[in-house]
């Protein structure tokens, strides 16, 4: 025999305070943790308003890290969100400037976003439904059922579905895209990985160390678009040998773990990345 209490309606004061606990997302969704929002930028600013415009209204806070921009990013931003947290980047590279900025996020949930419109923004509530449903890393992928990609040469697709297939391989992983920006996690999940390397690899590494985390990965799809205004730092074939390295040191380490020797680690100077 089983018994079912019913909920207890709350009072006008407490409807206050859940309204303010609680940011709606959708007319049969809200949630409580706040959002950050994580944007390494440098020279993006023609691209920011689409960026910004594509934002929900619900996200607790956007961090800007510059990149040390000779244009008019870190105002554009400003004129865009008052409230922006702009970040200054002190080395180079990518990796370095996602490090700085999740230093700065103070929500819950910490999200990776470029800042060349290539991402829709509107897309961040299916990330953070995945965390909210009981993931602890929500991974972008252009080719799980529904996502794509607009801007993706033939190198580079082969390129990735090879480095794919071998993270898969070597960390009993079960990814369908590696080298994409696109992701969320829980801050916690910060505690559990350390990041060490300044450039693009650092998706990558994020990647790898989840899963050796232990920690509960879902892959979300997502729509990737073409650059809006500029020419993309990103080179095939040196971020591929970069991504490659960082796959094979993570071995490297891991086999020594397994043998019960130090497993060590390498110290990668921050500013080292093009």
């Amino acid at each position: 025999m089983s018994s079912f209490l019913p909920p207890v309606a709350p009072s006008d004061s407490e409807d206050g305070r859940l309204a303010a606990q609680y940011r709606a997302i959708t007319s049969h969704l809200a949630i409580a943790p706040p959002v950050s929002v994580v944007i390494p930028a440098m020279n993006e600013a023609e691209n920011l308003p689409y960026v910004f415009r594509s934002l929900p209204g619900w996200i607790h806070e956007v961090v800007l890290v510059d990149g040390n921009s000779t244009d008019s990013t870190v105002r554009v931003a400003r004129e865009l969100r008052p409230d922006v947290k702009v970040v200054k980047q002190v080395g180079k590279g990518k990796g370095d400037a996602l490090i700085s900025g999740f230093a700065a996020c103070t929500g819950d949930i910490i999200v990776m976003v470029d800042a060349d419109g290539s991402a829709d923004g509107q897309e961040i509530v299916s990330y953070v439904s995945a965390l909210v449903g009981g993931a602890d890393f929500a991974k972008g992928s252009r080719f799980a059922n529904g996502g794509g990609t607009d801007d993706m040469t033939l190198i580079r697709r082969l390129g990735n579905r090879a480095l794919c297939a071998i993270v898969n391989a070597k960390f009993g992983a079960r990814y369908t895209d590696l080298c994409y920006g696109y992701n969320a996690f829980w801050r916690h999940c910060l505690d559990k990985i350390t990041l060490d390397c300044t450039g693009f690899e650092i998706e990558t590494l994020i990647n790898i160390r989840v899963v050796k985390a232990g920690l509960r990965v879902q892959e979300v799809p997502s729509h990737e678009y073409l650059r809006i205004h500029g020419v993309s730092n990103l080179n095939a074939v040196r971020d591929g040998v970069r991504v490659l390295k960082v796959i094979l040191r993570e071995e490297r380490v891991r086999r020594a773990a397994r043998r019960g020797s130090a497993a060590f680690s390498v110290d990668v100077p921050r500013g080292d990345a093009p």
